[in-house]
């Protein structure tokens, strides 16, 4: 009778519940979404100490090379970020702190770092004569402030956005899409005209040393800032679940995809940017026309 009474009171002390390993276990994973997110930061440390580098190196194949690697650095910051949250989801250990840091660390990495090499990738080694060269450069730096302020203002609306904020062309309700232009997808899209033009592959290595070519990256960036705060909608990728099972011919598509980005990443990174904005470009068009009235109706 007395060993049944202990071992009765013993059970539960000696073993812990399930409900207590579960926190413990959220507790601890808590940590790996955080990892993620500053490895994500340190991508965008190191894109922008390789910027600054570049000036150092005054022009040439050296400057080059820091530039197109601070534009790897910014494509796997990309990749860090997207990660992050999807692990965080997975675990179940999203939190308040989790995406006010992930937010603060993307102003960094998709913010700040693009704009600094877009601005001195483009019209930095500008060879252009004095009168046109200095109010061409003061342009291009309130343009790159005003891209970081935009992305700054994009993240700040998704932190705070609910259930009603929807994009101004709204598409299929079984769909998901961003209000607006991401901020990785808009440092994404600098970063792969950089990593094409900078590439050694090829022979455009310098940087634009044309007021035709520095107006159309001004021009560029600062139609991105406009997209990162505007209302179109972008695709979102969260409908894609990766632990459902799909056929192999998907497999070997991503595995094709992934090979050709190994080896061809200047062409195939930049073409992915391109119909990624392309596509918004698209649906905006399409929800205008849609729209309008025609003749007939407006009489």
């Amino acid at each position: 009778m007395e060993n049944n009474l202990t071992a009765r009171t013993s059970g539960p002390a000696d073993h812990p519940r399930p409900r207590q390993m579960r926190r413990s276990f959220r507790r601890g994973t808590a940590l790996l979404p955080s990892l993620f997110t500053v490895a994500n930061l340190g991508m965008g440390w190191y894109a922008l100490q390789q910027t600054c580098l570049a000036l150092q190196s005054l022009g040439g194949r050296a400057a080059a090379d820091r530039l197109d690697l601070a534009a790897k650095a910014i494509g796997w910051a990309i990749l860090l970020d997207g990660m992050d949250g999807r692990i965080a989801r997975l675990t179940g250990s999203s939190s308040a702190f989790g995406r006010e840091f992930d937010s603060l660390a993307d102003v960094i990495s998709f913010g700040v770092a693009p704009a600094l090499l877009g601005f001195i990738w483009g019209l930095r080694f500008l060879t252009l004569q004095p009168r046109l060269g200095i109010p061409l450069n003061h342009a291009g730096e309130l343009i790159a402030f005003l891209f970081v302020v935009a992305c700054a203002a994009r993240l700040a609306r998704f932190n705070l956005s609910g259930p009603e904020s929807s994009p101004s062309n709204p598409g299929r309700p079984d769909r998901k899409y961003f209000v607006g232009m991401p901020a990785p997808a808009a440092a994404g899209l600098v970063a792969a005209v950089v990593h094409f033009f900078a590439s050694p592959h090829f022979l455009f290595n310098d940087p634009n040393q044309s007021l035709t070519g520095a107006l159309l990256w001004l021009a560029l960036l600062l139609a991105i800032s406009y997209l990162m705060v505007s209302r179109w909608r972008f695709f979102s990728f969260k409908d894609i679940d990766l632990r459902r099972r799909r056929r192999w011919v998907t497999t070997v598509a991503v595995g094709l995809l992934l090979a050709g980005i190994w080896y061809f990443s200047e062409v195939l990174l930049l073409l992915l940017a391109v119909v990624y904005v392309g596509t918004a470009i698209y649906w905006r068009l399409e929800h205008r026309l849609r729209r309008r009235p025609s003749r007939g109706e407006s009489q």
